[in-house]
């Protein structure tokens, strides 16, 4: 026997170790599963993605076969988004057809209760949630990040992550005054109009951290060096002004001037769009964007951060509902019933969520409220839901 078919074995084995009731359950499901996913991944990618790429065919001059690869690199992304609409509108199909072809009404006669009708449901909305999970913090940060960089190239732009415009950073630290006191505020505030390929054009850097005396420099370029944990600035001017000596000022020209600010502000630069970073480079922002000062957008990408986790649990709230408001007693509902049924409660659990995320971001509610409040209330509702059809 090879190794394939020890493998079918033990595969087969497993599957015949889990009880009847759930194996003829559970492949009743997976046929609406995988006609819900490939639909609305049909129509998400259709809307988000292949008009966008048409445009730039037809415009642009993007060769087709680079914008198929686009395609299909975006893909992941849209999957993710489907695998909770296409969870509710299997749970609902499946569990509608069966009560209106009377079979779980033949199950309550044996005694079947009906939240362990629903228990192949769960599965498989769990299952949903793990991978879902998994796609949008592995697969598709990768893939969306490589479709950035294969479009820019194709159409001659710069490569995400080399290039930015407008990097700002402020620095907080204490601040020291003559009389030797120390206070904490800003420290330093560093703005490039431009960072390209690892060099800041346009520098300006302002430092505070003097007390009253106020350094500011200037220069054409600067970039970050390792080796000497400095920052390198050429072609500037540095002017000082101190208050304590009658406004003395002293101005400088240089052609190379090493500064010990820190590697920040490049980090900054370097920052790629949320929907490309995984929870760890997230968190990473944050930490950045509250040395910097930025507390508005450290708090949405907070809120970002929770909802990464929360997201993926959509699945089992849908999974929930779907099959609670399907093994009601009666309950029939057609194919394209179904379907209508499915984007009206997608359309309401989204609105809910979206006024949530709203009020986390503005900061009325804490982010790990606002991201889960929905997922709480959606929960809630498909439990009360089950109890109703139990009766």
């Amino acid at each position: 026997m090879t190794a394939i078919d020890n493998v079918q074995t033990k595969i087969l084995g497993g599957w015949r170790r889990i009880p009847l009731l759930d194996r003829w359950l559970l492949s009743e499901l997976l046929g609406p599963l995988l006609f819900g996913i490939a639909a609305f991944t049909a129509v998400s990618l259709s809307v988000g993605a292949v008009f966008d790429l048409v445009r730039k065919v037809a415009e642009s001059g993007l060769p087709i076969n680079v914008a198929a690869h686009v395609l299909l690199l975006q893909m992941p992304q849209f999957l993710v988004l489907s695998f909770p609409m296409a969870t509710l509108m299997a749970t609902l199909l499946t569990y509608s057809k069966l009560s209106g072809n009377s079979e779980l009404t033949a199950l309550r006669s044996v005694g079947v209760a009906t939240w362990r009708m629903v228990v192949p449901a769960l599965a498989i909305a769990l299952a949903m949630t793990l991978i879902t999970f998994t796609f949008n913090e592995v697969v598709v940060p990768q893939t969306l990040r490589e479709s950035k960089v294969v479009l820019n190239k194709a159409l001659g732009r710069a490569i995400a992550g080399e290039q930015q415009d407008n990097v700002m950073f402020s620095k907080y630290g204490k601040i020291s005054f003559p009389d030797g006191s120390r206070q904490r505020g800003l420290t330093h505030f560093f703005y490039a109009q431009r960072f390209n390929k690892g060099v800041m054009e346009q520098v300006t850097l302002l430092d505070l951290s003097r007390g009253n005396q106020r350094v500011l420099l200037t220069a054409e370029r600067a970039n970050w060096s390792e080796k000497d944990a400095q920052w390198i600035f050429r072609d500037g001017h540095l002017f000082s002004v101190d208050p304590d000596s009658k406004g003395a000022t002293t101005s400088a020209d240089f052609d190379r001037y090493l500064y010990p600010l820190g590697s920040e502000p490049q980090e900054m630069a370097k920052i790629p769009g949320y929907e490309t970073m995984t929870i760890g480079q997230a968190k990473t922002a944050v930490k950045l964007l509250r040395q910097s000062g930025d507390q508005k957008q450290a708090r949405k990408l907070t809120v970002r951060i929770q909802e990464r986790f929360s997201f993926p649990a959509v699945c089992l709230v849908f999974g929930l509902i779907g099959s609670s408001l399907g093994v009601q007693p009666q309950s029939r509902h057609s194919r394209s019933q179904g379907f209508g049924l499915s984007v009206l409660l997608i359309f309401g659990y989204y609105l809910v969520a979206f006024m949530s995320s709203a009020l986390g971001v503005k900061g009325t509610l804490l982010p790990f409220i606002s991201a889960w409040f929905p997922v709480v209330l959606g929960l809630s509702g498909g439990v009360y839901l089950l109890r109703q059809s139990s009766r």
